[in-house]
C-alpha cells in the first residue's frame, strides 16, 4: 500500500511537470506569433506607404492640371477658395481597389493643407443637442458629395479617411449624388473587374463659374455647381473617357453624358494629362463601348430631343407622358424583340431587357394587321411609333394596332 502512494506521488508530479512544460511552450508559441503579427502589420505599413508613393510619382508623371496643388497620401486637388472647394480632384484607381476591405469612416472634416480653410459641417447642415442628449440635423437640401470617391480608396484606411476632408466635398442634390453621380462612379469601379492589371487616372470636379448661387444658409457661402465633370484615363490601354453631368435629377442613361476629353477640357478650361504620348490622339477618342457595358450589350444613347420635330419624343421622354392618356409619336432604335409565351411581338427602343426603357409590342391577333415580318422589317433600325403610353414598373409600354403606326425614322424626314 505504502509503494503504490508513493508511485502515485510520482506520477502525479511527473505529469504535474510535464503539464508546466506543455503551458510554457504554448505561451512562448502564442508569444511568437503575437511577435509576427506585429511584424506583418509593420509591412503591412511599408507597403502602403510605398503604394501611396507611387500613386504621388504617377499622378504627377501623366501631367495635372496645374502646378498649384494640395498633396494628400492618396489624392491631389487644387482648392478654389471663392467657391469653397476644389476646382478638381485627382486620384488613381488601383487593382487593389478589387480586395479592399476598408468601408465608409463618415469622419467629415476641414482640410488642414488648405491655408485659407474650407468649407466646414455648418455650410451643408445645423447639428442641435436634444433634451434626450442625440442629436437633431436640420440639412439645407444638399448631399456633401465626394468628387474622389471614398469607395475607390477602400485598400487604405489613411487614404480613405483623408477622402472625407471637406475639400473633396462640393454640394450636389440627393437625387444626383445618390443615383446617377453614385452609378458612375460604380461603372468605373467596375471597370476594374475586367482590367484586374490596370489603374486608372481619375481627375474630377465641379463646373466652375461666376455668379453660381450659393447654400443660403451656409456659413462661408459655399458655391452650388450647375455640372460636374469626370475624366478617366486608362494609360496601358491608350484609352479615355469623360463625362459632363447636371447637377440634377438624371433620367437619360450614362452614355448620353459621355465626352472626349477634348470636350470637357473645352468647357472647364483644364488641361488633363498632358504629359503622357499620343496625348491628342488619346483625347479627341472616344471609345464608348469600350468603358461601357450597356454599350457591348447592344445599347444606344437616346437621340437627342432638339433634333426631333415637333410633338415627337425620344425613349426617356416617353415616360413623362405615361398618365396623360393620349397619343405620342416616340423615337428609338429597336436593339431587342423578343415573342412572349402569348405569342405577342415586343419590340425594345435603346435599351434592352432587363434594363429597358421604352417597349412596345404587337399582339399576336394583330400580327395579322402588319404585312410582311415586323420583327425581320425592324431590327436594329430607328423607328417611330404612335400610340398611347402607359407604365410597368421602371419602363413604360405601348401597344401597336395597325401597320400605320410604326415607320423607319431618319432626321428630318418626318
Amino acid at each position: 500500500m505504502f509503494k503504490t502512494k508513493i508511485v502515485t506521488i510520482l506520477l502525479f508530479i511527473a505529469f504535474g511537470l510535464s503539464g508546466q512544460t506543455i503551458d510554457a511552450e504554448i505561451k512562448a508559441l502564442e508569444k511568437q506569433i503575437e511577435q509576427l503579427s506585429l511584424q506583418q502589420e509593420v509591412l503591412r505599413e511599408k507597403v502602403e506607404t510605398a503604394k501611396l508613393s507611387r500613386i504621388h510619382q504617377d499622378l504627377e508623371a501623366v501631367g495635372l492640371p496645374s502646378e498649384n496643388y494640395i498633396r494628400h497620401s492618396a489624392l491631389f486637388l487644387e482648392y478654389a477658395e471663392a467657391y469653397e472647394q476644389a476646382k478638381w480632384v485627382a486620384h488613381i484607381l488601383t487593382p487593389d481597389v478589387i480586395k479592399g476591405t476598408a468601408h465608409r469612416s463618415n469622419d467629415f472634416r476641414e482640410d488642414p493643407l488648405v491655408k485659407t480653410g474650407t468649407a466646414v459641417e455648418a455650410d451643408y447642415f445645423l447639428k442641435y443637442l436634444q433634451k434626450d442628449s442625440t442629436f437633431k440635423y436640420d440639412g439645407f437640401g444638399f448631399d456633401r458629395g465626394h468628387l474622389a470617391p471614398s469607395a475607390d480608396f477602400r485598400w487604405s484606411k489613411k487614404a480613405l479617411s483623408e477622402s472625407y476632408f471637406y475639400s473633396n466635398m462640393s454640394p450636389q442634390r440627393p437625387e444626383f449624388n445618390r443615383e446617377s453621380w453614385a452609378e458612375l462612379e460604380g461603372t468605373i469601379r467596375g471597370y476594374m473587374q475586367d482590367h484586374p492589371t490596370t489603374q486608372l487616372y481619375i481627375v474630377t470636379g465641379p463646373v466652375l463659374k461666376e455668379g453660381l448661387p450659393t447654400i443660403e444658409r451656409s456659413i462661408n457661402k459655399v458655391a452650388i455647381p450647375e455640372m460636374y465633370f469626370k475624366v478617366v484615363l486608362d494609360l496601358k490601354a491608350g484609352k479615355a473617357i469623360g463625362f459632363l453631368m447636371p447637377n440634377q435629377k438624371i433620367t437619360y442613361p450614362l452614355i448620353s453624358f459621355a465626352k472626349t476629353i477634348d470636350e470637357v477640357e473645352a468647357l472647364t478650361g483644364l488641361n488633363f494629362f498632358n504629359k503622357i504620348a499620343n496625348e491628342a490622339e488619346i483625347e479627341s477618342t472616344l471609345d464608348k463601348a469600350h468603358w461601357l457595358p450597356d454599350v457591348v450589350k447592344g445599347d444606344v444613347e437616346p437621340i437627342y430631343p432638339p433634333s426631333l420635330p415637333a410633338g415627337h419624343f425620344n425613349t426617356v421622354q416617353a415616360k413623362q407622358h405615361a398618365k396623360a392618356n393620349k397619343e405620342i409619336t416616340v423615337c428609338g432604335t429597336v436593339v431587342s424583340t423578343r415573342y412572349s409565351r402569348s405569342g405577342n411581338l415586343w419590340f425594345n427602343l435603346d435599351k434592352k431587357f432587363p434594363n429597358q426603357i421604352f417597349s412596345f409590342y404587337i399582339s399576336k391577333k394583330d400580327l395579322s394587321n402588319f404585312s410582311g415580318n415586323p420583327e425581320a422589317e425592324f431590327a436594329g433600325k430607328v423607328v417611330a411609333v404612335k400610340g398611347k403610353v402607359r407604365p410597368a414598373d421602371e419602363a413604360v409600354i405601348m401597344q401597336l394596332v395597325r401597320e400605320e403606326h410604326i415607320a423607319l425614322y431618319e432626321r428630318g424626314s418626318l
